[in-house]
């Protein structure tokens, strides 16, 4: 099994934190966001890592290398300067992840949750999805969950996407574009009654913003 961090965007709400280091690069003590997923999923028993680059890339390129520090193999798929957006850049990597379903992370994701290698897509379903609690810049949540089924109804209480998924390459099956978002693929097919997901209890955090960042440093007591 393989897995994607994507770790393209320009992190703009992190203000001058950004300018000159990318979010994924981000310090938490002494291990940068993108090596704390690194060395997450290396702990799952995957060790097959495709990383999408594009703003100050070839900072992440250059600090993560080969993987082979970290004891993982790492593909990078440099976008350059044309961001594709969280969907094209999984769409841009199809030919490196191949035809299986492979786990997708947030870059700047700090959380605890497991992954589980084992873990299969029920037949005709295109993702697995892990919700959490809605946060307080995102009360209104994204999903609701019942009976593990992911969906956009409202017959169950709002969940938020936490940015970690089991993905299927054919959830892309009728895409004919390059550059665009993940979040209306995942609602398309929500709506269809083909996505599972879980409720995740534990510690998650969207490092979006300096303040979020701080609020993950005091729980771990930096």
């Amino acid at each position: 099994m393989k897995a994607m961090i994507l770790a393209a965007g320009r992190g703009k709400r992190m203000g001058r934190l950004t300018k000159s280091v990318p979010k994924p690069l981000t310090k938490v003590g002494n291990t940068t966001l993108i090596e704390h997923n690194i060395n997450r999923i290396k702990n799952s028993g995957i060790d097959d890592i495709i990383i999408n680059v594009s703003w100050l890339g070839s900072s992440i390129i250059n600090h993560l290398g080969d993987g082979s520090s970290y004891g993982v193999k790492i593909t990078f798929s440099n976008e350059g300067k044309n961001m594709l957006g969280t969907g094209g850049g999984i769409y841009n990597a199809l030919d490196i992840l191949g035809k299986s379903p492979f786990w997708l992370i947030n870059a700047d994701l700090f959380s605890d949750y497991q992954i589980d290698v084992k873990k299969k897509l029920h037949k005709d379903d295109l993702a697995h999805l892990i919700l959490v609690d809605n946060p307080d810049h995102h009360p209104e949540g994204d999903f609701h969950l019942k009976s593990g089924r992911v969906s956009i109804s409202n017959d169950a209480m709002p969940l938020t996407f936490s940015g970690i998924s089991l993905i299927s390459p054919e959830i892309f099956r009728n895409i004919n574009e390059k550059a665009f978002p993940l979040e209306p693929i995942l609602n398309e097919y929500a709506s269809k009654n083909m996505i599972s997901g879980e409720y995740f209890k534990g510690n998650w955090t969207d490092v979006g913003t300096q303040n979020r960042l701080k609020d993950v440093k005091d729980e771990i007591g930096i």
